[in-house]
């Protein structure tokens, strides 16, 4: 019997079934062995449509057999724990994640965007011997640190018999899934094992191996099962990268575990044929940032996206207005999100229509303006005083903690960092956030994204959001401002405003003054860039922010 917990007796607790969701037997199981069963169920479904060159077509059959093939042949000759894999969106990285998995091996996808050093210290970091990837792939990536046993799928496809792949996939066809798996040795239990590597820097410091487990990926998946939102009626268009949280989710192993169709294609930042695809598949969810949105409303013909019933907004806040401007020109539903690459990504979301999840709030409505939706079933939080620690009541804003299936149990080979984000048993997110009273969670931005001057906490997001609404910049394709603190010796920190275009301080000051910000949030010092860093998640790169920031 699972010990009586905070969330239990808790009055400021906010509690979504966390117990309950804990004590599921299926989270005691192998992420590969929940693949396999899944596709095993419908092995004639189009689970995705790879529209990378071409158009190529796979079934949950075909997925399965020529992962298994895969895993067999990689078993036995691929040594080590952990393997790098450096594939976009798509078949490759699929049957590559797939097939580790299956054989019982932790699958790593590298972050192609990072700077050679930076990958490097990751693979060492993870004890990576082998990377999975393609000559294509390579040829487009001149600077990657290659392992000296680099190999190419494609070659590793040919290598297989394709009697061995027919063979398995009559089997999957004909036999039952529960004798396969024994058949096949694929492991059954895997829980608070290691399932997969992801290395974020979030946009804040250097690389962390988030080691996700198997009841963190699955409980995710059936977390979202848990929603409504993504029946198997519905297309995803996936196109966000797999080495990041959002895309390893929603891109891979979503339509892995619950059967919807994924069609794919390599990158976000193709507006006009993520569009054209989008019309041609009848695809009816896309999820994204508003980053990779903005630039729809100029290029994009509604009619291509007339297809969508909703758009998913996460990994970074959406403007205030967004989201109706959204609605407005598209006519699909904007839902936005929130999620880390600890908690597997996903935290909260909003739903269309009223809420078919079970609980309190089952039959009310799913979404409200401004929040980043109700938190998913499992998972509980609440709120701390940032500076005393002590427990506040939910409704008022602090540093959100939460727990939950889907919440990892910390960085790879670094205890110390580890044991700075748990308190008690909770995972401190570090986002300043609030609850509402019908459960809708508010994002009031990172704890890191404040500045403390004169002893009031003063948010550079809020006055970003001000100086893009003053400055008429709501329609920049990328981030044209961006806001940071320096140390000062008087107040402690003094403002610092970047900004790609030419902005006078007297003007600053005269327009963000009529918007009603006080004189202690206005930025003391701008400085005009080239551009303003940004991660290739489209979050701003706040590192490199302070960098710019700091040269004189």
């Amino acid at each position: 019997m699972e010990e009586t917990t905070q969330a239990d007796i808790d009055p400021n607790v906010i509690d979504f079934g966390y117990r309950e969701f804990q004590e599921r037997e299926e989270l005691k199981g192998h992420l590969g062995n929940a693949c396999f069963r899944s596709l095993a169920r419908h092995p004639g479904r189009v689970i995705m449509v790879d529209r990378s060159t071409g158009r190529k077509e796979l079934s949950a059959g075909k997925i399965l057999a020529v992962s298994l093939a895969l895993s067999r042949k990689w078993k036995k000759t691929i040594p080590g724990k952990r393997v790098g894999i450096v594939f976009p969106p798509g078949i490759g990285g699929t049957l590559t994640n797939l097939a580790l998995v299956l054989c019982g091996k932790i699958p790593t996808n590298l972050n192609f965007t990072m700077g050679p050093a930076t990958i490097e210290a990751s693979m060492k970091q993870a004890g990576i011997e082998t990377v999975l990837t393609t000559e294509a792939v390579k040829k487009k990536l001149p600077n990657f640190p290659w392992a000296e046993d680099t190999r190419d799928l494609l070659l590793e496809l040919a290598s297989l018999s394709k009697a061995e792949i027919l063979g398995l996939l009559a089997a999957v066809w004909i036999c039952p899934s529960g004798w396969l798996v024994r058949l096949f040795n694929i492991p059954q239990k895997g829980d608070n094992e290691e399932a997969g590597l992801l290395f974020s820097s979030g946009s804040t410091g250097e690389p962390k191996g988030v080691a996700l487990s198997h009841r963190n990926i699955i409980g995710n998946c059936r977390q979202i099962d848990a929603t409504h939102l993504l029946p198997r009626t519905e297309t995803i268009l996936g196109c966000l990268p797999i080495f990041h949280s959002f895309g390893f989710n929603t891109a891979l192993w979503l339509p892995l575990l619950s059967g919807v169709k994924v069609v794919t294609l390599p990158s976000p930042l193709e507006a006009k044929r993520i569009a054209k695809t989008i019309a041609e598949e009848k695809a009816t969810v896309l999820f994204g940032t508003p980053t990779f949105y903005r630039p729809y409303f100029k290029r994009i013909d509604a009619a291509q996206l007339r297809s969508l019933k909703f758009v998913v907004g996460g990994a970074e806040k959406t403007p205030a207005g967004f989201g109706g401007k959204w609605e407005d020109q598209f006519g699909s539903r904007y839902l936005e999100g929130y999620g880390l690459t600890e908690t597997s990504p996903v935290v909260s979301i909003n739903l269309p229509g009223r809420s078919r999840v079970k609980g309190p709030y089952e039959g009310r409505v799913g979404n409200r303006t401004g929040s980043v939706g109700r938190l998913m079933p499992g998972i509980a939080a609440r709120i701390v005083d940032p500076q005393s620690g002590q427990q506040l009541p939910v409704t008022e804003i602090g540093i959100l903690h939460v727990k939950g299936p889907n919440v990892f149990s910390g960085y790879l080979n670094d205890p110390e960092r580890s044991a700075k984000v748990f308190q008690d048993g909770w995972f401190v997110t570090g986002d300043l956030a609030r609850f509402d009273e019908e459960g809708f969670l508010f994002i009031e931005g990172r704890i890191t994204r404040f500045s403390k001057i004169g002893g009031e906490m003063v948010p550079h997001g809020t006055i970003e959001n001000h100086i893009v609404t003053a400055f008429d910049l709501e329609e920049s394709e990328r981030p044209m401002v961006a806001v940071t603190g320096i140390a000062d010796p008087a107040k402690g920190e003094t403002l610092v405003l970047l900004s790609a275009i030419e902005i006078s301080s007297a003007v600053l000051r005269e327009r963000l003054k009529w918007a009603g910000l006080p004189n202690l949030w206005i930025p003391r010092i701008i400085k005009e860039v080239e551009e303003i860093p940004c991660l290739a998640t489209g979050k701003l790169d706040l590192k490199g922010v302070e960098r710019l920031a700091l040269d004189r």
